[in-house]
């Protein structure tokens, strides 16, 4: 280890002498500005037409083959990869000199000639190169024959720790960070089509609530008060919806004080909508929607999870909670109490360590027994009111159930959705039930919001609303098996 950073340091003080000969050669080796004509794909797609025409284009060194007198390079920008060719005639004495003393890695602005090599390669014949900044650090060593690359940086700690350099040379990881945007994209023309509103409501809030998770807690010096990163919009949004705002949506991050795996990270991003005058039913028609059409316009109507091809074309298969619970169980536990459930748990090997209340109980079955098994599309309907503080009794059963749905695809949840309570007096009843809950050592259960209850009792109208994660569902379109992978700077350990 120590000789490998020696010889880093080395690389680095090899290439501070090389900047400093730039510097003394004339050259300003980090100018302001240069302004490229063209792409790398743009000149490719369009040889016909660009051949023999001068353009600029900017970009990386990522390989470089000096022949004497001529060399071959290869530049990188966004779109992709192109070649050029530097001759010491054509640039002058002076500025080939100056080019011998760049490396891989550094940035470069060029204009010249479209060409085609006698190998058939799509070429820039350089006329004029411009430095536009010198590389000081090495990128890691990446080998490429045939387009092919090997021996890359494929270590995914170091990746997701230098995502600049994953970027860089992993040129295939862009590729998901472009969908992500065309998915949040397709989104919110959707959502906008429908006669949306996008809005903004707080990050910091002086009382969480809308999920059941434990917050992020800060301080405000100036309040003397403790505040909380938002673990859910939804109850603001409630609010917008009370105000007048009939269809509202945030795309936001969201901050929830949990473990790390494969689907968690602390840090995601939400798209939550809510609209008046309707139901469940309704928000589970959009939610459809969206998926179908955002899978659509990036080309994914079928996406492949491990060894499961998976169709995201409407309808989705509809289900019950407690249906789907009797399938992989073989009991009816809708009426159950809190005991029987827990004998159910024992019997299937669930033994959660900690004393759990009946809501908590049922999710254990619902999470370890039924949704890994929901592979295809699927809507779990009806849930247990005991876990659904925020959705309104459902209509055929005031008892026990709430009009709720969860989205189910590869095993993932993917959207949450309510028929939102709206009778402040349940909600009121709802809100001290969850702190019974904390009280009793429940650390995720939802605080009373006082402030949301006043304004429900203003008047709230029938509402739907809807939740989906937006970092989940780019990792179903772009076929990621791990959360950190669609997020450009995951929450890691420190070194």
């Amino acid at each position: 280890m120590a000789e490998e950073q020696k010889s880093l340091n080395q690389i680095i003080q090899h290439r501070k002498e090389k900047l400093k000969k730039l510097v003394e050669n004339g050259v300003n080796p980090f100018p302001y500005k240069f302004e490229p004509s063209h792409m790398s794909l743009e000149i490719i797609n369009n040889f016909n037409i660009l051949e023999g025409k001068t353009i600029k284009i900017a970009g990386r060194l990522m390989a470089i083959r000096k022949m004497g007198k001529a060399s071959f390079a290869q530049i990188m920008d966004q779109n992709g990869k192109i070649q050029i060719f530097i001759k010491q005639n054509n640039i002058g004495d002076n500025n080939y000199k100056n080019f011998s003393l760049l490396d891989i890695g550094d940035i470069v602005g060029v204009s010249g000639k479209v060409f085609k090599t006698k190998t058939n390669e799509i070429s820039i014949n350089t006329s004029e190169l411009t430095i536009l900044a010198k590389s000081i650090r090495p990128l890691p060593i990446v080998k490429e024959k045939d387009g092919k690359i090997f021996d890359g940086f494929k270590d995914k700690e170091q990746r997701y720790r230098n995502r600049h350099l994953d970027l860089i040379l992993n040129t295939d990881i862009r590729k998901t960070f472009i969908n992500r945007s065309l998915i949040i994209k397709e989104l919110r023309n959707i959502l906008d089509g429908l006669g949306f509103l996008e809005v903004e409501t707080p990050i910091l809030q002086p009382i969480y609530g809308g999920a059941s998770a434990r917050p992020f807690t800060t301080y405000h010096n100036s309040l003397k008060q403790n505040l909380f990163l938002r673990i859910a919009d939804e109850l603001y949004l409630k609010r917008l919806i009370i105000g007048g705002f009939e269809r509202v949506y945030e795309i936001s991050k969201d901050f929830r004080n949990e473990g790390v795996d494969r689907s968690h990270n602390p840090e995601f991003t939400m798209l939550e909508f809510y609209i008046a005058y309707c139901d469940y039913n309704d928000c589970m028609k959009i939610v459809e929607n969206l998926i179908s059409k955002t899978s659509k316009a990036i080309g994914k109507e079928k996406v492949t999870i491990g060894d499961k091809k998976i169709d995201l074309t409407r309808p989705f298969k509809k289900i019950s909670y407690f249906e789907l619970l009797k399938k992989e169980t073989g009991y009816h536990l809708e009426d159950s109490s809190e005991a029987e459930i827990q004998n159910v748990c024992i019997e299937k090997g669930i033994e959660p360590k900690n004393p759990l209340n009946k809501g908590q109980l049922l999710d254990h079955l619902m999470s370890n027994l039924v949704e890994p098994k929901l592979i295809e599309p699927t809507f779990i309907i009806d849930y247990p009111k005991v876990i659904s503080p925020l959705a309104k009794a459902h209509r055929k059963n005031r008892g026990n159930l709430v009009e709720r749905f969860e989205l189910f695809i590869g095993g993932s949840e993917f959207a949450n959705s309510f028929s939102e309570l709206n009778d402040p007096i349940d909600q009121r009843k709802r809100f001290e039930e969850q702190a019974r809950f904390k009280a009793e050592g429940d650390v995720e259960a939802q605080p009373i919001d006082t402030q949301f209850i006043e304004a429900m009792e203003c008047g709230m109208p029938p509402t739907g609303g809807v939740g989906i994660g937006i970092d989940r569902l780019t990792m179903l379109l772009t076929e990621n098996r791990w959360i950190k992978d669609v997020i450009l700077f995951p929450i890691l350990k420190s070194e």
